[in-house]
């Protein structure tokens, strides 16, 4: 008898409200052993959760990029919302485009020479393509209560209001069975989700618009309140530091190939590798001194750390999170399998 596997993790869990909405995680592989289409497997695990639910598909052969411009392994390729066993037929499913790296791409993206540096054969995803999507600025699906939006790393619940951030890289580690952070944003992740890169098809933005070094929020010294006090799940610190220094050893460079966010900038310092500190804009500075970030500080070159040094000490060298519970991803998720 066919089955359908997915991840789920139930409504409320987390810090604070916790999830929103309930979440459930799939692998494009096990949606192809059941034998059926990506449609009909959401509509099966929306029948099945009968809620609230968000439902996000993966490749984890593919790669997609953070917001800040960093390659990592794994990529949503398909995002869709459920309540009450259904899935809205327009609004409630949204597939992200492949993206070929081209060398024009790369010309105008250089962040992307990462992928051909260590996944040159991977397909690339993020957000996408802007002319098959209802609306016209956030990548954002719905159904009833439940919303998916920003390609898959926010979920809401349109009646509570209540929301939940879900970075990549913290869903990647629930795909592989490690560990994750349950916390709350805080000022420094809230100030430095704004940092980003210029994209095509990007996982916020359609076309290329906020370039290293600037801010997207461009809210002053309230950007560190955005999304400073609603829950979180994101991956240990010692995971973003590999993926950031894998980015760096490449030949990045914080302000000029990726964004100026407060952990790349931690782990760049540490390091002592080069920050293009001249093309961080007024706007951004006022935004990372807002968290205690101190620009000036970040160019004395102290004790630097080797790339181990800082993975170990990544919690201290990276900042955000308030007050963060490290569990194992089993202790929070339920492993499902539908009979069909």
């Amino acid at each position: 008898m066919a089955k359908l596997l997915f991840r789920f993790i139930k409504q409320g869990t987390g810090a604070k409200h916790g999830a929103p909405i309930h979440i459930a995680l799939v692998n494009k592989d096990d949606v192809v052993s059941s034998g059926l289409n990506t449609l009909e497997a959401i509509e099966v695990i929306a029948r099945h959760i009968n809620g609230p639910v968000a439902i996000n598909i993966f490749d984890m052969n593919a790669v997609t990029t953070t917001s800040d411009g960093i390659a990592v392994e794994g990529a949503i390729i398909t995002m869709a919302a459920g309540d009450i066993g259904k899935v809205h037929l327009e609004f409630g499913v949204l597939h992200m485009a492949e993206i070929e790296v081209t060398p024009e791409l790369v010309e105008t993206e250089p962040h992307l020479k990462q992928i051909i540096k260590y996944y040159p054969h991977r397909k690339l995803f993020r957000g996408p393509d802007p002319a098959k999507k209802l609306i016209p600025v956030h990548n954002a699906v719905m159904t009833g209560k439940a919303i998916n939006n920003n390609s898959a790393t926010e979920i809401m619940n349109a009646v509570t209001m209540e929301e939940m951030l879900l970075p990549i890289l913290g869903q990647l580690q629930i795909m592989n069975d490690g560990d994750v952070l349950l916390g709350i944003t805080g000022e420094v992740v809230s100030v430095g989700i704004g940092m980003t890169v210029a994209e095509k098809f990007g996982r916020v933005f359609p076309f290329p618009t906020f370039y290293p070094g600037e801010t997207a929020h461009k809210s002053g010294e309230y950007a560190k309140t955005l999304k400073a006090h609603i829950p979180c799940i994101v991956a240990p610190k010692e995971v973003l530091a590999k993926y950031i220094i894998m980015a760096l050893e490449a030949g990045m460079v914080p302000g000029l190939h990726l964004g100026c966010s407060p952990a790349v900038l931690a782990v760049a310092s540490a390091l002592g590798t080069e920050i293009a500190f001249d093309n961080i804009t007024p706007e951004a500075r006022i935004e990372l001194e807002s968290v205690g970030i101190d620009l000036t500080a970040l160019t004395a070159k102290n004790t630097l750390l080797t790339r181990e040094e800082v993975i170990a000490k990544a919690d201290q060298i990276i900042p955000g999170v308030v007050n963060p519970q490290r569990v194992a991803a089993s202790e929070i998720v339920e492993k499902i399998s539908i009979k069909l």
